[in-house]
């Protein structure tokens, strides 16, 4: 039940429609496929890096061996979907320089990574003339660039996808636990990773598709992120019941409305029926704290948006039993500072499955 975010060191797109132009700065980072006015198919892809030193640090103090790692992007805007959409992550095989240009600059920045070139060296052109081992890349005609990338290492197929449909949310989660290992073993120089459509939706000369999504120097929010997730959940009860009834008043006990947005917040829940079974006793049968089914999970709801920014999971957010009662865990870094969240959570009693809404809500501020 645990869950874990990396934010971008660097991110920022390239296209072939503006070879030479360097977007670091832009809010918005674009995967496109589109025909120019000379009907010459063109294409945008996505540059993210994670720090080598966070992935490690991370995996070594924080995260389970059996972890799973995935690239998150929230959409901004669509246009002009196809049904069904392909988009893939590989990690890089050549480093890149985020620069500090925006698309749209006039005269064009230059100052960073572009279609053509890795960085600001303009002799730093993407060598897609002679590749290492087990890497690739893909152009269209006289448009040479666009990022070159592993496709495998150690017999490690490092193809990753994930689609989106005109119905979806259209938020990237493309699964990278492969790569991130390797990066951590120091098999491959952790360059970053590129997402690009499939090849057969780039460079089209027919119709246009534009995903826009919100980068690391968004103003917003929906920052990118690198989720780690793994089950560190376990379940004792001890010396307590587990409650089986709907009629049931379940909440948060040590809650105290307050958190910086660094550390680790163990969340202790208090589970009573509402009608107790009457027994002889000399103590007050109220006080009894009961214990959530096994299968009972939480999520975390953004109080302004209603967006869960962690949903339930039956693997990732389990929630937990000691001798004390339930409980889970909540790393804080995960959650944007200055901002109100509720507690929802998911269990089956009696037979039913239910959402406890215990108005249980609290704000995570900006550390120091």
């Amino acid at each position: 039940m645990a869950i874990y975010r990396l934010y971008p060191e660097a991110d920022t797109f390239i296209t072939s429609f503006k070879s030479e132009s360097n977007a670091g700065l832009d809010e918005i980072v674009e995967l496109n496929s589109f025909p120019n006015k000379t009907i010459l198919g063109e294409s945008s892809r996505i540059l993210v890096k994670y720090s080598t030193t966070e992935i490690q640090s991370t995996l070594n103090n924080v995260v389970d061996s059996s972890f799973s790692a995935s690239i998150n992007y929230s959409i901004a805007d669509a246009s002009e979907l196809r049904d069904n959409v392909f988009i893939y992550a590989w990690p890089l095989a050549e480093s890149f320089t985020k620069g500090v240009g925006k698309i749209s600059d006039t005269p064009t920045d230059r100052s960073g990574v572009t279609w053509k070139h890795r960085n600001e060296n303009r002799s730093n052109a993407w060598q897609l003339g002679v590749l290492a081992s087990n890497a690739t890349g893909s152009y269209s005609g006289s448009l040479i660039g666009g990022g070159v990338w592993f496709t495998g290492s150690n017999n490690i197929d490092l193809e990753t996808t994930s689609s989106i449909t005109v119905k979806d949310k259209k938020d990237i989660d493309i699964n990278v636990t492969e790569a991130v290992k390797l990066y951590y073993s120091s098999s491959i120089d952790n360059n970053g990773f590129i997402i690009k459509l499939d090849d057969s939706l780039e460079f089209n000369t027919t119709s246009s598709m534009k995903l826009k999504y919100f980068s690391s120097d968004t103003n917003t929010i929906y920052r990118p992120y690198l989720e780690l997730k793994w089950d560190d959940s376990s379940f004792v009860t001890g010396s307590n019941s587990v409650i089986d009834t709907d009629q049931a008043t379940i909440g948060i006990n040590n809650n105290t409305g307050e958190y910086s947005n660094n550390g680790k917040k163990r969340f202790r829940l208090t589970s009573k029926p509402k009608y107790p079974t009457r027994t002889f006793s000399t103590g007050s049968i109220y006080k009894t704290n009961y214990a959530l089914p096994s299968a009972s999970t939480y999520a975390i709801q953004d109080e302004f948006t209603k967006e869960k920014v962690i949903d339930f999971s039956s693997t990732f957010t389990k929630i937990s039993c000691d001798s004390n009662g339930s409980f889970f865990d909540l790393y804080l870094t995960n959650l944007e500072p200055e901002r109100y969240y509720r507690i929802l959570i998911s269990s089956s009693l009696d037979g039913s499955d239910v959402i406890i809404d215990d108005d249980n809500l609290f704000k995570v501020v900006k550390h120091g």
